[in-house]
């Protein structure tokens, strides 16, 4: 069974409260029950972690080192701040997602620029939650791929 890493940024923990014109209605804990529900027909495990620190997200990804298969990321604002958190997802080299429930391309023009994108085998923004859910998929896909040719 493949084990994927979900991992949620800064601020949200307050999906549901934050923005909603912005980020949506639905809660985190809402999003994370539709990725479950979506893994269990993908026959996929997840694991979950949220943090708004950078040096906890950091720890969260090189702990994924030998442990999961894949990672779904959504960074939040350190998107277009944190060379350290793309540092980390290169060195530990575990096929990335990157996702956003907004379109970051659409937004601010600070929002333009991703640290994490060029390491990412791929980007998913502009779909509210369903962002997490074609993250999740695409990289499933990915990794079912990746395995039936080695």
């Amino acid at each position: 069974m493949l084990s994927i890493l979900i991992v949620h940024g800064p601020n949200l923990n307050l999906l549901g409260r934050r923005e909603p014109g912005v980020y949506g209605q639905q809660t985190l804990a809402d999003i994370n029950d539709r990725l479950t529900q979506a893994a269990n027909q993908l026959e996929a495990e997840l694991t979950f972690f949220q943090s708004n620190s950078e040096g906890a997200l950091i720890d969260a990804i090189q702990a994924a080192l030998d442990r999961h298969h894949g990672l779904v990321i959504n960074p939040g604002a350190y998107t277009h701040t944190s060379v350290a958190i793309r540092d980390a997802i290169a060195a530990v080299a575990i096929p990335t997602v990157e996702v956003h429930l907004s379109n970051i391309h659409r937004r601010e023009s600070f929002r333009h620029h991703s640290y994490i994108a060029p390491v990412a085998i791929g980007q998913i923004c502009g779909f509210g939650s369903e962002s997490y859910l074609l993250g999740l998929q695409a990289l499933v896909s990915y990794l079912q791929t990746q395995a039936a040719t080695t």
